[in-house]
């Protein structure tokens, strides 16, 4: 699990627009502009909850860490939200 964890943590350091925190256990926790509207936009693509917007950090969610394939999975939806955001249109995700 750690090692998936880190390597999934890399991986969306990638992200444009993304600023990663310290994190312990099954969950990254990423500071982003609007995080409400990442986390809905997430969830559609991907199962309801997914991502969550904790009340206690400011303009925050709070990624799970999963299996290896989930988290690419996962990955693929954010960069395609984050994107779409930025005024990419380039879809990645099918």
């Amino acid at each position: 699990m750690f090692e998936d964890r880190e390597r999934f943590f890399s991986r969306l350091s990638t992200i444009a627009g993304l600023q990663l925190m310290p994190s312990l256990g099954g969950w990254i926790l990423v500071c982003v502009e609007d995080p409400s509207d990442l986390a809905r936009k997430v969830n559609r693509r991907t199962e309801p909850g997914t991502i969550s917007v904790p009340r206690q950090v400011k303009s925050a969610v709070r990624i799970p860490v999963c299996s290896p394939k989930e988290n690419e999975h996962l990955f693929a939806v954010i960069r395609e939200v984050m994107e779409l955001r930025a005024g990419n249109v380039r879809r990645v995700v099918g």
